[in-house]
């Protein structure tokens, strides 16, 4: 069974896009300028001879830098800005993500090597075991009003752009409003205190220490979220349309 799909940058040669390149577990590809025979060619000047070496490993793949003085790095292409980097002459470095996107630096150049890893395994979990039930490390309602402050918040990164600058409490009034009409910046500012202490990134207010001050309490929330998968692309749903002109 195939669990690695690479497929190559795309070349003026392409005529139907690039070809893809299924791996095995166990099996490997090797890439680089001068690659033949069952290995990738990269006909770039900048990319080295022996550029690197990738190896399918069931549910994951590893990736081994063969480069002398070039640092790959390895983008998660639907995250908000995840990556890895792979130091020259590193070996078999493991790559986490689902979709991933491998920059190889060429003399001026950023050339994307694109590696899939759609192959998922799950534990079995029929027959579970006896006793309590183990308590959810982030419990978030999302039909609650909280949740659709916390997507709107997210939805900028979530739609494609990880760098992005986060939305003003007004950009967020403005957002919620077709299905909040009662949105305000102070209920938006209500909102975002709750999920800071109901996330426990702070102390609720009754408790006798209040911790130190939370600077960039948006920018927390948001990187929380989207670490941990609390909101993800499919629950912008609770937005309802397209995103309008203000948080493009």
């Amino acid at each position: 069974m195939y669990s690695i799909i690479v497929v190559p940058p795309r070349t003026t040669d392409d005529q139907h896009g690039a070809h893809q390149i299924k791996l095995a577990p166990g099996e490997r590809l090797a890439f680089g300028r001068s690659e033949a025979d069952n290995g990738l060619a990269i006909a770039h000047e900048g990319v080295s001879r022996k550029a690197g070496e990738i190896t399918a490993q069931g549910a994951f793949w590893i990736l081994s830098n063969l480069s002398a003085h070039q640092t790959y790095v390895v983008e998660n292409p639907e995250g908000a800005g995840e990556h890895i980097k792979v130091a020259p002459g590193r070996l078999d470095a493991p790559v986490p993500f689902e979709f991933s996107r491998i920059v190889l630096p060429a003399a001026g150049d950023l050339l994307p090597l694109e590696v899939w890893a759609p192959r998922h395994d799950y534990l079995n979990s029929s027959g579970g075991l006896d006793g309590a039930t183990t308590a959810p490390a982030f419990s978030v309602d999302h039909t609650k009003r909280y949740f659709a402050v916390l997507a709107a918040l997210c939805e900028p990164r979530l739609r494609g752009a990880p760098h992005a600058p986060l939305p003003t409490v007004d950009q967020v009034v403005e957002r919620l409003r077709p299905g909040w009409p009662a949105a305000s910046p102070a209920a938006v500012h209500w909102n975002i205190d709750y999920l800071a202490v109901k996330l426990r990134l702070k102390p609720g207010p009754d408790t006798a220490d209040p911790g130190p001050r939370l600077n960039g309490k948006k920018e927390s929330l948001v990187s929380l979220a989207l670490r941990f998968d609390l909101v993800r692309e499919d629950d912008l749903i609770v937005l309802g349309n397209s995103p309008s002109r203000a948080v493009r």
